[in-house]
C-alpha cells in the first residue's frame, strides 16, 4: 500500500517519517522551544501526533544526553528569571543615566 504523500507517511515509510519528526524537533530546538511547546507545534503545525513527537524526543534524550542536560541548563526559567533581573538592574541604572 502506497500512498502519495508528499511529506513521508508513518505506515509506508516509517525510518523516513521518524527521521523528519526528528528533523522537526530538532529545528524546534533551535528556537528553544521545551519539549511541550514542540509536541504542541508539531501537533498543530505539522499534524503530527503527540505520542509520536514524544517517543522521538525520548529517544533522541536517550541518545544525546549530554546535549540535552546543557540545553535544558541553558534555557532552564531560572536562567531565563536571573537574566531577566540582570537586564532590567542595567536598563534601570541606564535610565538614571540621562
Amino acid at each position: 500500500m502506497y500512498h502519495k504523500h508528499q511529506l513521508p507517511c508513518l505506515h509506508c515509510q516509517p525510518h523516513d517519517y521518524i527521521r523528519m519528526v526528528q528533523h522537526m524537533i530538532e529545528r524546534c530546538l533551535l528556537f528553544q522551544m521545551s519539549r511541550d511547546d514542540c509536541v504542541k507545534a508539531l501537533a498543530k503545525h505539522a499534524k503530527i501526533e503527540p505520542i509520536i513527537t514524544l517517543t522521538v524526543w525520548k529517544e533522541l534524550l536517550k541518545e544525546n544526553k549530554g546535549f540535552f542536560q546543557a540545553y535544558f541548563q541553558a534555557n532552564s526559567p531560572r536562567q531565563f528569571n536571573n537574566w531577566s533581573t540582570q537586564s532590567m538592574a542595567t536598563f534601570r541604572r541606564r535610565r538614571h543615566w540621562r
